[in-house]
């Protein structure tokens, strides 16, 4: 039995480099590294920092791994945990997990198409453990990174977890909808946890030809933040913005605050499993959630060939907003949920 070790595998643990030079070439076999910069990123930032422990499902509940454990082969196992390419659960409430660590090389996918410049501010919504933070840091510089989340203990464990790698962003505790208008305008913003809707405050912290990445239904929406304002001629108002899904599925956390999706609550009988067991069909489901019928969901699907998520689309524009499948003033349009437009401002 080893002795108790609170500061066993520091940021420059030789055992910790060589666990993570694996993680990034695994990252990198996916194309999601191509960029050297963030390549760099994901060399330098230490993963396991952020996560001093974690949360692995077992048969009827969780198995609890930290940094501290007296036993060196569960000690270990920590750690080359924390450098598998995989989600990690790091808080866990009454049997629901309320925060993680999300897969690394979804979280480079996600930033690489954030397309940061030197010089962009950037807002963070959801500070989890501090990992995507210190990656935009490394990437930026601590000046230009803001990062919030609406639990303080969250807020304040992922500001200590920056300081012990040598970041110090902006931590703000608030209401993730609402933005951070203090520490606007903003070149960039990215959610890292599921919204119904994109906040409107967003928009309104936005400089023009801003990029929002957001999680939405069980995609990531990128939107691209207009110059002028629209005015659709019945007298509304406010800030366009407009993008496409990204090809790739994506599932967070929801935004606490916000209403989910519907999606795990709807009726689904008399659809055939071939759809149900879809994920794509399953993306369509969630996005619809609220208007439209699971059946004509389905119907409009397979006469559509089973489109991707790249095929669909938000659009944000005098107030309101809507999901569309290929033209945002095609035949195929539903509202999204109102919850998201609620909260801003």
């Amino acid at each position: 039995m080893g002795a108790h070790r609170d500061d066993a595998f520091g940021p420059d643990d030789p055992e910790a480099a060589e666990a993570r030079a694996g993680l990034v070439e695994e990252i990198a076999l996916t194309g999601a590294l191509d960029d050297p910069v963030w390549r760099a990123a994901f060399e330098e930032v230490p993963r396991h920092v952020f996560v001093p422990y974690y949360f692995v499902g077992r048969p009827g509940g969780y198995d609890r791994l930290w940094n501290g454990d007296r036993d060196p082969a569960r000690r270990r196992r920590w750690l080359h945990g924390a450098y598998v390419d995989g989600p990690l659960a790091t808080r866990v409430r009454d049997g629901e997990q309320i925060s993680s660590s999300s897969q690394p090389s979804l979280m480079a996918r996600i930033l690489a198409e954030l397309d940061v410049r030197d010089g962009d501010r950037v807002l963070e919504v959801g500070a989890g453990t501090g990992y995507n933070a210190a990656l935009l840091c490394h990437r930026l510089g601590d000046k230009l990174v803001t990062t919030m989340d609406l639990d303080p203990e969250i807020a304040e464990s992922a500001r200590a977890h920056l300081a012990t790698a040598g970041y110090r962003p902006a931590v703000v505790t608030g209401d993730g909808a609402r933005g951070c208008p203090e520490r606007a305008p903003f070149d960039r913003i990215i959610a890292t946890c599921t919204l119904p809707s994109v906040p409107t405050a967003w928009l309104e912290q936005c400089r023009p030809g801003a990029r929002i990445l957001a999680p939405l239904a069980t995609g990531v929406i990128a939107l691209r933040v207009g110059g002028d304002e629209y005015d659709g001629g019945d007298g509304a108002r406010g800030t366009f913005a407009e993008g496409h899904f990204l090809h790739t599925a994506a599932f967070f956390v929801p935004l606490r605050g916000m209403p989910g999706t519907a999606l795990m609550h709807r009726p689904l009988g008399g659809l055939p499993r071939r759809a149900i067991e879809n994920d794509l069909f399953r993306f369509l489901l969630a996005l619809t959630a609220g208007s439209l019928d699971p059946h004509e969901a389905l119907s409009l699907w397979e006469r559509e060939h089973r489109p991707g998520r790249e095929r669909f689309g938000v659009t944000i524009a005098g107030g309101r907003q809507w999901a569309w499948l290929d033209d945002p003033e095609g035949p195929y349009v539903w509202p999204l949920s109102a919850g998201g437009i609620s909260r801003g401002g």
